[in-house]
């Protein structure tokens, strides 16, 4: 079995190896010195072939809770229509276009 050793000695033999310049960019966030990051679009998420408006408007994250028997007959609404073909069949699709006649019934959207 090898010789056991403290997360510090760990540390410092393993710092050894990094550019100092760097490892202080990363630490303190001078972004300028460091290696630029990919760029990610801003936004919402986009996805393809998910409902009718796919490409028309982005998506966005939107987390809540329901009643437990309204979740059940939504994934149980979602699962017989994907098996039957029927749109929409996605819990996403359905959740729109059970969600947007109240919106546009009430003014928030037109």
């Amino acid at each position: 079995m090898a010789e056991r050793k403290s997360l510090v000695e760990g540390l410092k033999t393993a710092s050894s190896s990094v550019d100092p310049s760097l490892e202080k960019a990363f630490v303190y966030g001078d972004h300028a010195k460091a290696k630029p990051a990919p760029a990610v679009p801003a936004g919402p998420e986009m996805r393809e072939g998910k409902g009718q408006a796919a490409g028309a408007l982005g998506r966005v994250p939107l987390t809540t809770r329901v009643r437990s028997d309204y979740a059940a007959a939504l994934k149980r609404a979602s699962l017989e229509r994907q098996l039957s073909g029927v749109f929409p069949n996605t819990l996403q699709d359905i959740l729109e276009e059970a969600l947007q006649p109240w919106l546009r019934s009430n003014g928030y959207i037109t």
